[in-house]
């Protein structure tokens, strides 16, 4: 797996990931109520963090997308 993920977006990625992994068990708002927007928020910030540790995106390469410099 070649990187096609760059420092800003690598940045972007963990934070957004962090904040869905906490926000069904932290923020109290009714949408988490529901199992189903746990499970979507938990999954879509996992996501988020291993793409960001592994800098490497799958839909990026599929897309031809590349923020990293060479």
């Amino acid at each position: 797996m070649t990187a096609n993920i760059g420092t800003i977006d690598r940045a972007i990625r963990l934070v957004l990931g962090l904040a869905l992994l906490a926000a069904p068990f932290l923020s109290g708002l009714a949408m988490f109520e529901s199992g189903a927007a746990t499970v979507v928020s938990v999954i879509a910030g996992i996501v988020m963090v291993a793409t960001s540790t592994m800098k490497f995106c799958p839909l990026y390469r599929i897309v031809g997308v590349q923020t990293c410099k060479l």
